[in-house]
């Protein structure tokens, strides 16, 4: 009995450290695993990446299109799970105004990127495909000026005005961010 009621004491201990801690430390631990969050207030950054050839690439670009922006690393198991959807997304919806910009995250760039891009193909609908939209060098400052990344993959959805109002950090819903995408176009 005394055993319970000391366990018991304990859990409501530890959930109001936690209750606390939450309060008092609101980003700590924020965004979670397969989080999936609204800022309509937060906009594209204003950026410089370079793609595989050395070129620079503005996220301003793509203004007027809606950004799906993908962090992702050839190392990443849930990131070579969504590769395929990402393919079918770039082909089903790129001719209404849509891109996604997949911004590689491995330390090593394009030595890892480049070999990974040539080599892999992904089957989407059966048919054994190419990642088909824009690769670009990330790393930390690049994600820090997105409002960091808290994982891999992560993504961010825009609207064809620049307003941030997705961030996924984990594995992607396919259908749900499908009909994010839809209802933008």
């Amino acid at each position: 009995m005394k055993k319970g009621i000391l366990v018991g004491l304990g859990v409501v201990a530890l959930l109001v450290l936690m209750v606390w801690a939450d309060r008092k430390f609101p980003a700590a631990g924020k965004p979670s695993a397969n989080a999936s969050s609204t800022a309509s207030e937060a906009s594209m950054p204003s950026i410089v990446m370079k793609d595989l050839n050395d070129h620079d690439v503005t996220l301003s670009q793509y203004k007027g299109q809606v950004v799906l922006v993908n962090f992702w690393a050839t190392w990443c198991e849930p990131c070579k799970v969504e590769i395929p959807w990402m393919i079918e997304f770039q082909k089903k919806y790129s001719s209404r105004g849509f891109t996604i910009l997949g911004v590689s995250m491995d330390e090593d760039g394009k030595k890892a990127i480049n070999p990974f891009i040539e080599k892999e193909r992904f089957d989407v609908n059966g048919q054994k495909e190419a990642m088909n939209y824009p690769i670009l060098l990330g790393n930390d400052r690049i994600a820090d000026k997105f409002g960091s990344i808290m994982g891999l993959p992560t993504s961010m959805l825009f609207t064809r005005d620049g307003k941030k109002i997705k961030t996924i950090v984990g594995l992607v819903n396919h259908d749900d961010i499908a009909k994010s995408i839809e209802g933008l176009l």
